[in-house]
């Protein structure tokens, strides 16, 4: 056969066949595969194997089988005549008819005897493919009227002989061959159209090949014809690293290696059945799973040696699982237990699914199909009843409602941390493991957890394998001043931090005070206000949070750019959660002391980070600098500072050229206070950055405890924002005496806040040394000063802009980063 193209043998399963328009592109898909001579394989169309069997139960239930039949020729004939011409769909009617008369004489004979053999059985649920592979070869022929190639209907009745043995269909191979060369002439330049599913026994009676029949078919008849590769087409992308039902973020596996695929397949995922690939591999023939509803895909490649760098090729499970467990000091050195409970198991024809023993040889647990339990645990009371009896055995107990998971992989093998990476995974998504499995070849990790907690484990093992452990499922809250301009930064960036450092930031939910928008795969950053406005809905913060921890993403994190106190007191539940958090909301570390220790348990419980720069200086780095001093053995004497960018502000300009209410009104205009200034002038913000820093110094406390000087009159508390700034100017008469009162003492007046060693805290105008450091600062600077052990005869002090939108914002941002570095990523 030099020279001669090779044949490509392409099964099409009952999904890609299911009606007229499926048949069309199977037709599509076919005549463009150019360059190759082609076998096509058809399951029958879908659902119907499903209804012969049916009709097979209802002829041994004496019902009515004449109306199912009439469905079934009306199903066929419907799609013939959207298909063929007139004169084919009257031909094909007639071969249906004879059939179905067939068909209706048996179910017959079954109706008297009230029972069907397994033959009978084989013989009505292989018309299916009969049907579907006719019909294609007439519409074929019609449709290709021009080609060259012709088009042949193979009965594979009339080429696969099986013997059917205690593992299932048996192929026997010589008399195939024989009879393949009998039915066509494999040099031909003919496009072969090949029922799947049946098959001959060696008696010449029909049988079939069992579920998943059709791929066994396209496997036999790749070996038969020396095909170069089979291609299993059917209604997804390819193999799946999970299950896409329960884990969002499953991907198609690029290519898998014949072993891997098996274990898969075992394991419960939708893959090629490994007995169909038997003669694929026997005869190194690639199989390739594509997707007929988008065959431009590359699908999945299983082979031999498989192309691929990832380690772990897929996540699965098996469910309905239950654990016997046989323990007892009595076995311990005693040879030959191992083999009476598997004996026994093995007598009452129960399947061992997985097996795990201690080196102490105190216990031997197994997992079996639940559905057995009672029996596997009733055998082997009685296997070992005189070691129950006379307590060398103490128990044999059934744990029930379990499944196992499995991660399988070639590459595994000689990879250190991979278990630990998928216990690590399990341990922090709170799944308890009751099992452990691993084969000598390493290409399988099994675990045996609760039912209960299934998709969970799936999904945590999936986002450490398949995800890169530096995706981040993130929610802000509070887009407004900062909350914008960070989500815009993000923006900017975000294509250079994935391409560089393989972080993926997906902002999958954004809330204000009232509504919030949900985003399933992450908002279109460059456009996320019109995401979030079309996707806006009313608020509902569980909701939100929920969505946030998403199970099949690694990490959570919300990002809280508001100043609620409602938001702050919600912290708990997202460290409890295993939610990381980024906030530039002082509320909750400057709430009282009882609800800052529960966020540090919470912490501590979950593993959650908590990052806050941002609450102090902006974007300077103030709070990581306290920390690192005392956390390096330094003694913290004092911090003094101007810590509000806004007051920063007022006592740099007012020099009494103008009334300082002026000058607040000036500041107001440029946007330098809050919408309304009482809340800069009140002294409560630069009080809480005190307790913030004074909590990082290892003192307990509260906001009470600071004495704060407010600069907003008292009889004007209570009053409208616009009331305020018309009476202001009453009060500047106070104002205007403090600052001629210092300066005749050779001073300048700055709002500052100071805390020490042993818990005085102040906030409040002070006087200054006009050369003093924190006399000299650029407007809306903010400048810290630490008095420690170290830096007492030089005081170390940080300065620069500490508010604004864009600083902060950049802080925020600059947090996020460092809470990435924390969980792996190289920056």
């Amino acid at each position: 056969m030099s020279g001669e193209a090779a044949w490509v043998v392409h099964k099409f399963g009952g999904s890609s066949v299911a009606d007229a328009a499926c048949l069309r592109r199977v037709a599509d898909i076919v005549e463009a595969r150019t360059g190759e001579r082609s076998a096509v394989v058809l399951s029958a169309c879908r659902g119907v194997t499903d209804a012969l069997y049916a009709l097979v139960s209802l002829a041994e239930q004496r019902g009515d089988i004449d109306s199912a039949i009439s469905d079934l020729r009306e199903r066929h004939t419907g799609i013939a005549s959207e298909l063929l011409s007139a004169e084919a769909v009257a031909r094909y009617g007639d071969e249906l008819d004879s059939d179905l008369r067939d068909i209706r004489g048996v179910q017959h004979t079954v109706q008297l005897t009230r029972t069907a053999a397994p033959n009978v059985r084989d013989l009505v649920a292989g018309y299916g493919e009969i049907w579907s592979s006719k019909l294609f070869a007439y519409f074929l022929r019609e449709r290709g009227r021009s080609r060259a190639t012709p088009v042949a209907w193979v009965d594979a009745r009339k080429v696969i002989v099986v013997d059917q043995g205690p593992l299932g269909p048996m192929v026997d191979w010589a008399r195939s061959r024989e009879s393949l060369a009998q039915v066509i002439d494999a040099g031909a330049e003919t496009l072969l159209v090949i029922t799947g599913f049946v098959a001959s026994d060696k008696q010449g009676a029909q049988t079939t090949l069992g579920r998943n029949g059709s791929d066994f078919s396209a496997s036999i008849f790749g070996s038969l014809l020396g095909a170069r590769e089979i291609c299993i087409w059917t209604d997804v992308d390819g193999v799946l690293s999970a299950d896409p039902r329960r884990v969002p973020g499953a991907t198609v596996i690029d290519s898998l290696s014949y072993n891997e695929a098996m274990e898969l397949a075992y394991f419960g995922a939708k893959v090629i059945h490994p007995q169909t690939m038997g003669p694929a591999i026997a005869d190194a023939i690639p199989i390739r799973i594509l997707n007929t509803f988008a065959p431009e895909g590359s699908g999945t490649l299983i082979c031999a040696n498989p192309q691929s760098t990832l380690p772990v090729k897929g996540i699965t499970s098996i469910e309905g699982v239950a654990m016997i467990d046989l323990e007892g000091a009595g076995m311990i050195g005693v040879p030959g237990t191992a083999h009476r409970l598997f004996g026994a198991l093995r007598q009452a024809d129960v399947s061992v699914i997985l097996i795990s023993q201690g080196s102490s040889e105190h216990s031997i647990c197994c997992a079996i199909p639940e559905a057995q339990a009672e029996r596997a645990a009733a055998v082997v009371r009685d296997a070992f009843d005189r070691e129950l009896r006379t307590g060398q055995i103490q128990d044999v107990t059934i744990d029930r409602d379990l499944a196992i998971l499995a991660i399988v992989g070639d590459g595994m093998a000689g990879m250190p941390g991979v278990a630990a990476k998928l216990f690590s995974a399990l341990g922090r998504a709170g799944v308890n493991v009751r099992a452990i499995a691993q084969g000598a070849s390493e290409r399988n990790i099994s675990a045996v957890v609760d039912a209960a907690s299934t998709t969970r484990a799936l999904r945590a093992a999936h986002a450490s394998f398949y995800l890169s452990p530096h995706t981040l499922s993130i929610g802000v809250i509070g887009p407004g001043s900062v909350g914008s301009v960070f989500l815009d930064q993000l923006a900017s960036q975000s294509a250079r931090l994935r391409e560089e450092f393989n972080l993926d930031f997906r902002v999958r939910a954004i809330a204000s005070s009232k509504q919030m928008a949900l985003f399933d795969r992450g908002a279109a950053l460059s456009d996320w206000r019109g995401e979030r406005d079309s996707a806006g809905s009313t608020l509902d913060i569980d909701k939100f949070i929920d969505h946030v921890r998403a199970e099949h993403l690694p990490h959570s994190v919300i990002i809280d750019c508001s100043a609620s106190e409602d938001v702050a007191r919600r912290y708990v539940q997202f460290f409890e959660r295993g939610i990381h958090v980024v906030t530039a909301n002082k509320k909750a570390h400057s709430a009282d002391y009882a609800y800052f220790q529960d966020m540090a348990k919470a912490r501590q419980a979950s593993g959650a980070h908590y990052l806050y720069e941002t609450t102090v200086g902006a974007g300077l780095p103030v709070v990581r600098t306290t920390r690192e001093l005392r956390e390096t053995g330094d003694e913290i004497t004092s911090i003094e500072g101007i810590f509000s960018g806004t007051l920063a502000y007022l006592f740099n300009v007012y020099d009494g050229s103008a009334p300082f209410s002026a000058v607040v009104r000036d500041a107001k205009e440029r946007g330098y206070t809050e919408p309304d200034p009482r809340d800069d002038l009140s002294g409560m913000d630069v009080a809480r950055k005190l307790i913030i820093l004074a909590r990082e110094m290892g003192l307990a406390l509260e906001l009470s405890d600071v004495v704060v000087e407010s600069l907003a009159p008292k009889a004007l508390q209570d009053v409208g924002v616009e009331e305020f700034m018309e009476k202001l100017p009453e009060h500047d008469a106070a104002m205007r005496e403090r600052l001629e009162a210092a300066r005749a003492r050779g001073k300048v007046l700055r709002h500052v806040g100071r805390v020490t060693a042993a818990g005085e805290a102040r906030v409040g105008v002070v006087e200054l040394d006009a050369s003093a450091p924190l006399a000299n600062t650029a407007l809306t600077d903010n400048i810290v000063r630490y008095s420690t052990r170290r830096y007492s005869a030089n005081p170390l002090i940080v300065q620069g802009p500490g508010a604004g939108p864009e600083v902060t914002a950049g802080g925020v941002f600059a947090d996020l980063l460092r809470l990435a570095s924390y969980l792996g990523a190289r920056m």
